[in-house]
């Protein structure tokens, strides 16, 4: 199977190797991935900004640089439900309409593509340790993701998985929210992480690098004993 692999901006720049864990799990998985370098940005930040006309231009760019028949995988169920959501509504009325509707149905994020296209629930990957989950935003109520990460990593040898006090609770970040409004952000994490915390947990897993860049911030400044990861960084480890 052809995947392309859409790498957000965020995780290009600062969670490389994330994307490559990912590339590491679907070739194991007999997956044969695509990367253009010519991607940018799904359009999401300047749209949350309010600069439509310019989110317009970098999503028509985003429909060019992803044409074609393939599945498109990110590792951000953020950027995903984006697309997903509003793109439909970006492009209304529009010549690309059906464009668009081909493109919302081919992108996936990487956890409900392993479950739900190729129904794989064990990778083979090995991390011991106590481990939560967090449930992005995004991923809960833009992608509906819910079970499938908490499949994947109870495949995850070694690992014991427990759920967290208001596991469906925001972290705080929500992009521009954390800068606009920093004491309400910092006192979501705090609350996110006091939970995580509370389990016993040493990892604290999610979809979204987003939520898991504010949250290691937090802990990093608390100098707190729990360390943040993506799901795809944990299926990718012990093989």
């Amino acid at each position: 199977m052809n995947v392309q692999l859409f790498i957000p901006c965020f995780v290009d720049q600062l969670y490389p190797q994330t994307a490559f864990n990912m590339v590491k799990v679907l070739e194991k998985l007999g997956c044969t991935v695509h990367y253009n370098a010519n991607q940018t940005c799904c359009g999401q930040p300047a749209f949350n900004a309010g600069f439509q006309h310019e989110c317009k231009d970098v999503a028509t760019k985003f429909l060019k640089d992803f044409s074609g028949s393939d599945f498109i995988l990110a590792p951000s169920a953020s950027c995903t439900g984006f697309v997903r959501n509003y793109y439909s509504k970006i492009f209304d009325n529009s010549s690309v309409h059906n464009e668009v509707k081909d493109l919302s149905k081919r992108l996936y994020e990487f956890s409900e593509f392993l479950t739900d296209v190729l129904k794989v629930e064990n990778v083979g990957a090995k991390l011991e340790g106590k481990a939560t989950y967090h449930d992005s935003c995004a991923g809960l109520r833009e992608c509906k993701i819910k079970e499938g990460p908490r499949k994947l990593l109870n495949n995850v040898e070694g690992l014991e998985l427990v759920e967290m006090n208001d596991v469906e609770t925001c972290c705080g970040f929500g992009g521009t929210f954390a800068v606009k409004f920093e004491p309400i952000s910092v006192a979501m994490a705090d609350q996110k992480v006091n939970n995580a915390l509370a389990t016993g947990a040493q990892y604290m897993i999610s979809t979204d690098l987003s939520c898991l860049m504010h949250l290691e911030g937090y802990i990093k400044q608390k100098g707190h004993n729990l360390r943040t990861l993506h799901l795809a960084d944990v299926l990718a480890n012990g093989w």
